[in-house]
């Protein structure tokens, strides 16, 4: 856990330093930490909005939307780690845009959820759609076990799926879908002699992580559970 822990730090670390020098001309253009979350969440809803288009319009073979809206959600994930950055270069920190942030985090992840779910089921994939409604449950509860040990003095940061692993893995995956549409064909299906049906198709880059999530953030949020009944019950025994 340590050692998982040291690694994310180091990644965090790199990545604050590429992104410091446009923090700073945020700083500069006057634009404050809750300014950049909102548009993080206005992001997130242009997300949710390329999704339902390419339910609505989009042909079940054309899988472009999904790549697009995996691009905008890498973007959208940007600003995520921008208005933490915002707030510390700039002096800028407060209790409230403290909570700010995290309100709008699990709404930009419930508004992103309900695009994918809308898309799946739009396009038929059943249960995939569970599986990524599952997956968002798994990530509320994630956030939520970490807020309410807190709330009870115990303080939980580790876990496998945490938010910036969860928007990463499915913008990518998104991404990668698309990009193997292109080639592929969004159609695209693969079938093994003396099976019935497809064991791959070009969706399922997208949707087997997805269906990964769903085990994993769940799996994360239990940890946690018991993480914070192990500390709760030294606390209560001092």
């Amino acid at each position: 856990m340590e050692q998982q822990t040291s690694i994310r730090t180091s990644l965090q670390l790199g990545i604050y330093k590429i992104i410091d020098p446009f923090v700073k001309l945020l700083i500069k253009l006057g634009l404050t930490p809750n300014a950049v979350t909102s548009i993080g969440f206005v992001l997130n809803v242009g997300v949710a909005a390329i999704f339902i288009i390419g339910g609505e319009d989009g042909d079940r073979a054309d899988l472009s939307y999904v790549g697009w809206a995996g691009g905008l959600i890498l973007f959208a994930g940007l600003f995520d780690m921008l208005d933490g950055q915002v707030a510390r270069l700039g002096n800028m920190k407060s209790t409230f845009g403290a909570l700010y942030d995290s309100v709008l985090d699990r709404y930009s992840e419930l508004i992103m959820f309900l695009g994918i779910c809308y898309y799946l089921v739009a396009h038929h994939y059943f249960l995939s759609s569970i599986a990524a409604f599952i997956a968002l449950i798994g990530s509320m509860m994630v956030s939520y076990v970490r807020a309410r040990a807190e709330g009870l003095g115990v303080e939980l940061k580790g876990g496998l799926m945490q938010r910036p692993e969860r928007v990463i893995t499915i913008a990518v995956f998104a991404i990668a879908c698309g990009i193997t549409s292109s080639y592929l064909g969004g159609d695209y299906k693969l079938y093994i002699p003396g099976i019935k049906f497809h064991v791959f198709e070009s969706m399922t880059v997208f949707t087997l992580p997805i269906a990964v999530l769903a085990v994993l953030t769940n799996l994360t949020a239990f940890k946690r559970l018991t993480d914070a009944k192990k500390a709760l019950a030294e606390k209560d025994e001092q």
